[in-house]
């Protein structure tokens, strides 16, 4: 058995976990900011950089209590280096290399959109590779072809705006606040998703590229131009304009690559039309999916260690102290292996 720490604090929440085998979570503890960021609209990064260092020890503390385990009983600890918030990510990584320093344990530097997919093994521990990947979030919406553990090809990306942001960005245009994701969620189920014809930007053939500026724009005009009372036929209507394209895009990337398994991962993962939708398409396309309980889709530590397990196994762990205080945070850290 190998027991890693997971620790992330890539943006707005503090999480640290115990996750045995990258599969078993003893303890997924998660300090949220929501409040904190609610009241502008948005994270600033300042202030989040000065809640995890409030909140970075007591969530280890409670991390280790629930998992009912000690510091010596760890064989690694697993951190997010990037992508993030460089003074975010500043805060995790500097304690976990306090800690491994102090207790001679291994440091696993992990990349955040490889936490996110290996979250789908704390989901389905039998799930094996390769599957397609779709990764969406607040900053990523992204496809992989994951071949194995460590191992990813990137099949198509966002050319502008994350789908995360784009419901970000709506729901500040809609007077909903912050975080949009949820609260447009919340509204589309008193909504029509067929009131309003937004545009599906599908962009080239075959391209497994995204792009959501153009409906973000679209949503703008129209908000200009209607009533304001229609706000949930406005958010059901752009939330299944985003949920189509993310839904087609990803059974194009699994027909691409002859792949019967597919995974949706990320804070969007956690969308509730998103995920009966793809939940749809696969099944009468006849392919296994695998979404992450809500709680595993958005950042959280237990990916981190998840993901870590895979690089330990295969010996990517960091013990000497010089290569383990010259490990460094990373804003954009792109996914390759």
């Amino acid at each position: 058995m190998v027991r890693i720490l997971g620790i992330d604090t890539s943006c707005d929440d503090t999480s640290v976990a115990v996750v045995d085998d990258g599969t078993t979570v003893l303890s997924n503890i998660v300090a949220s900011q929501v409040e904190v960021h609610h009241r502008y609209g948005g994270v600033v990064p300042e202030i989040a950089c000065r809640k995890h260092i409030e909140a970075i020890g007591p969530v280890f503390q409670a991390a280790l209590a629930e998992a009912d385990v000690a510091l010596t009983g760890l064989d690694a600890i697993a951190v997010t280096r990037g992508p993030g918030l460089i003074g975010a990510l500043l805060v995790g990584l500097s304690f976990a290399k306090s800690l491994a320093y102090a207790a001679g344990k291994p440091l696993i530097p992990v990349n955040h959109l490889e936490g996110h997919i290996c979250s789908a093994f704390l989901e389905a521990p039998d799930l094996v590779c390769p599957f397609v990947c779709l990764v969406v979030s607040g900053g990523h919406t992204e496809l992989y072809d994951c071949e194995a553990p460590g191992t990813y090809r990137l099949l198509g990306q966002t050319r502008d705006d994350a789908a995360g942001e784009a419901f970000d960005k709506v729901s500040k245009l809609l007077g909903l606040g912050y975080p949009g994701g949820p609260m447009i969620d919340r509204l589309a189920h008193d909504g029509d998703p067929k009131a309003i014809r937004f545009p599906r930007a599908y962009l080239s053939k075959d391209s497994l590229d995204f792009s959501f500026s153009g409906i973000k724009t679209a949503v703008l005009h129209y908000v200009r131009k209607h009533d304001a009372s229609q706000v949930a036929d406005i958010a059901a209507s752009f939330q299944q304009a985003v949920v189509d394209v993310l839904v087609d895009k990803t059974l194009a990337a699994a027909q691409q690559c002859a792949s019967r398994r597919v995974v949706v991962t990320g804070g969007v993962g956690a969308n509730s039309q998103l995920r009966r939708a793809m939940q749809h398409a696969c099944g009468e396309a006849g392919l296994h999916l695998v979404i992450p309980h809500p709680r595993l889709c958005t950042d959280n530590g237990a990916m981190i260690a998840a993901a870590g397990y895979w690089r330990y196994r295969r010996g990517e762990a960091l013990l000497d102290v010089p290569s383990l205080l010259e490990v460094d945070a990373v804003s954009d850290d792109r996914l390759t292996g």
